[in-house]
């Protein structure tokens, strides 16, 4: 992912946010404030036919020293390519890069009505580690989050 690709991963963020089922967020940050919350790096797009239709990225969980290799997850497939295997693509890479980059541990959380969200973890080796009960309210509605976590098999974790 590159800073010109940031129009094309805010419409597909924003899309996300429009289900009402991907996030707490209410609308996609300016680039600066994203790029600020995020780590330099692994940040990935799906390109189909040369236009952006998928986009993964990491956020530190903590700046404390002991999370430095603990991440959180964001995925993100544009409305037209879902369904398609993309997300999967850009996951399993994502976890890649992760690995390479020493991260340990990538966790998410995701709303529990997000079945294909929690799906698409599963099947890149996440496992559900339990659901935050009415952790937060988005329009007016207290909602659930499922968190799942995958151990890196490279980091000499057993």
């Amino acid at each position: 992912m590159a800073p010109g690709d940031w129009p094309a991963v805010r419409r597909i963020y924003e899309e996300g946010i429009a289900t009402g089922d991907a996030t707490f967020e209410t609308e996609a940050p300016a680039w600066e404030s994203w790029h600020a919350s995020h780590l330099a790096a692994p940040r990935l797009v799906a390109r189909c036919n040369g236009e952006v239709v998928a986009w993964a990225a990491l956020a530190p969980v903590s700046e404390r020293c002991v999370y430095a290799g603990v991440a959180e997850d964001s995925v993100y497939v544009s409305a037209e390519a879902r369904g398609r295997g993309v997300g999967h693509v850009v996951l399993t890479a994502l976890v890649a890069e992760a690995e390479a980059a020493g991260i340990w541990t990538v966790q998410t959380g995701i709303f529990p009505e997000n079945h294909a969200s929690v799906a698409l973890h599963q099947r890149c080796g996440f496992r559900i580690v339990g659901t935050r009960e009415r952790v937060g309210r988005l329009a007016g509605r207290w909602r659930d989050v499922v968190l799942l976590e995958r151990r890196s098999s490279v980091a000499g974790i057993d």
